[in-house]
Order: C-alpha cells, then sequence, then structure tokens
C-alpha cells in the first residue's frame, strides 16, 4: 500500500512536470518576443547616410608642472581615463624641459639671498572628439595636481617642432656642406 502511494505520488509529479514547465517557459518566450520585437531592421543605406560624430580638427591638451614624476603620473592617468570613455588618443608626446634660473633678493637690496633653478616639463595629448570633450576636460580638472597647469588650444605647427630637440653637431655639418658649395644634387641643379 505505501509503494502504491509513493507510485502514484510519482505519477502527479511527472504530469504536472510538463505543465510546470509549459507555464514557466511562457514567460520567457515572450520577454524573447517582445525584445526582438522592438529591434528594427535597418537597412545598410540607411546606416551609411548617419553623420559621423564631429571631431575637432587637431586639439592638444597641454600640461606643464615643475616635477617630472607628478606630471609624468598626471598624463598617465589622464591618458587611461580617455582610453576608458573610448577616446582614442592618438599621440601623448613629452617636450625638453624649460630651464629657468629664478632668484630671491634680500630685502631693500640687490643681494641674491636664494637661487633657484626650475625645471618645467610639458606632456601634450591631441585628437579629441567632440563629444567627449567636455567630460574630458572635467575629469583632467578634477585631477589637476597643485603646481600643474592644463591648457587646451589648437594645434600648431610649432608644437610640432618644439618637441624635437635639435643635433647641433648635424646642424653644423650641413653649415659646412653649404660652404663647400653644397652637395652633388644641388651643383647638378645649377648647371
Amino acid at each position: 500500500m505505501f509503494c502504491r502511494k509513493i507510485m502514484n505520488v510519482i505519477k502527479l509529479q511527472q504530469s504536472l512536470k510538463p505543465m510546470a514547465m509549459h507555464k514557466l517557459s511562457m514567460p520567457v518566450v515572450q520577454n524573447q518576443h517582445r525584445r526582438f520585437k522592438s529591434d528594427l531592421y535597418e537597412p545598410d543605406y540607411l546606416i551609411s547616410m548617419e553623420p559621423d560624430e564631429p571631431v575637432y580638427d587637431c586639439l592638444n591638451l597641454q600640461l606643464k608642472g615643475y616635477d617630472f614624476a607628478l606630471l609624468e603620473a598626471y598624463q598617465s592617468q589622464l591618458h587611461k581615463y580617455a582610453e576608458v570613455m573610448g577616446i582614442q588618443v592618438d599621440e601623448c608626446w613629452a617636450t625638453p624641459a624649460q630651464k629657468i634660473k629664478v632668484q630671491r633678493f634680500k630685502p631693500g637690496g640687490t643681494a641674491v639671498d636664494a637661487e633657484y633653478n626650475l625645471n618645467i616639463y610639458e606632456r601634450n595629448v591631441t585628437d579629441v572628439p567632440a563629444w567627449a570633450l567636455g567630460t574630458l576636460l572635467r575629469v583632467a580638472r578634477a585631477l589637476l595636481p597643485e603646481g600643474c597647469t592644463l591648457r587646451v588650444h589648437d594645434h600648431e605647427i610649432a608644437h610640432e617642432e618644439i618637441r624635437y630637440v635639435p643635433d647641433n653637431q648635424l646642424i653644423e655639418l650641413k653649415q659646412q656642406l653649404q660652404d663647400m658649395g653644397g652637395s652633388r644634387a644641388d651643383r647638378k641643379k645649377r648647371k
């Protein structure tokens, strides 16, 4: 008798399982149906007609500071935030340090009380999309350490040229070549 009750319970459970599965599976199917129903087919020509996001021609985020390690860490952190925001940073570069000599005079005289040699280091980040500039500037201002400055300006050729250290030996050799009459190609052009 006990076995019959167990068998009846098992049969009842088996008969209820398909109904339970059917009831449970309906909402899942309905949710999937709703999800796919909201997705509309867009032809390729409509997608290609969408305007591209505007990008500033070429902007420089110019970072300047007196402490090399601090400035380098700030630029690295700003670069990481830009990557997280989906901004593709094309170039980041350092320029040679500007050396400044600062003298402090004794009160009421011309005698030097103290003399300081300061180095100003510079880092640049270029090519920022228009939609991300506002957010990137807010992040940059929030992260800006003491003693560092942030300037945003259009990229100019002078900014590109200042990053290269002149090779004095090469310049002297070119001058000597010009003094001797120029290169062979220059001589052939003159004839």
